[in-house]
């Protein structure tokens, strides 16, 4: 995605890219057809928080690009997105991506045993509002392997100590999506879109996490 997200390319271009490169490598992509879904990865541009289609809508110099991928591989199923600048991107556009990724970070920084979903959240909370951003509310993590959304949720804000104990061998995804205005949002006639109420840019970065014993790893790394 990195050397292919660029001015004057299609979100189906990035979709046919993610399509090809999942069969080429033996796997299946998740969304095809998940819940009527008609394409094979979600594409959310500037506004769009998460579950955009992918279509005829061309990339333009400054755009940030969302690009949410879930592969299933021998029975198993595993998440992971990233957000991307097109050309070059404006002040407003690199503040929401920085803090979005500074969240996935400081989110997995609490995922260790004895901590619970509400310090992850809170810490992904306490870093998005500090910044002057906000954390959406209506799309959570969740857990992660042999489908695609299972227990538990796993929401980006809360309160230290509340909610599940974590205990090592769960298997979860960490997807904060952070708006630059307010966290309100539409869903889109297509009943799949979201975009921020107020027309603020929206970032998200997403990575599947296993606990271990001393901390949590990664199963979808790249560098943050």
């Amino acid at each position: 995605m990195e050397s292919f997200i660029k001015p004057g390319i299609t979100t189906n271009d990035i979709n046919t890219l993610v399509h090809d490169f999942t069969l080429k490598n033996n796997a299946t992509p998740a969304p095809l057809n998940y819940r009527g879904y008609p394409k094979s990865t979600c594409v959310s541009v500037n506004e769009v928080i998460c579950h955009g289609i992918p279509s005829n809508r061309v990339i333009e110099d400054g755009d940030i690009v969302n690009v949410d991928v879930t592969s299933i591989l021998d029975g198993y199923y595993a998440d992971a997105n990233k957000t991307y600048f097109a050309g070059t991107p404006a002040n407003g556009a690199k503040k929401i991506v920085d803090v979005s990724r500074q969240c996935l970070k400081i989110g997995m920084e609490k995922v260790f045993p004895g901590n619970t979903l509400g310090d992850v959240g809170w810490a992904i909370q306490n870093y998005a509002e500090s910044n002057g951003c906000s954390v959406v509310r209506e799309f959570v993590g969740h857990g992660v392997g042999f489908s695609f959304h299972e227990a538990p949720q796993v929401p980006h804000y809360g309160r230290r100590g509340e909610g599940v104990v974590l205990v090592p061998g769960m298997i979860f995804t960490v997807e904060p999506m952070i708006n630059m205005g307010k966290k309100d949002i539409l869903i889109l006639k297509d009943k799949w879109t979201a975009v921020t109420k107020d027309n603020s840019l929206s970032a998200q970065f997403e990575q599947t996490v296993l606990v271990t014993p001393d901390g949590c790893e990664s199963l979808t790394p790249y560098d943050l």
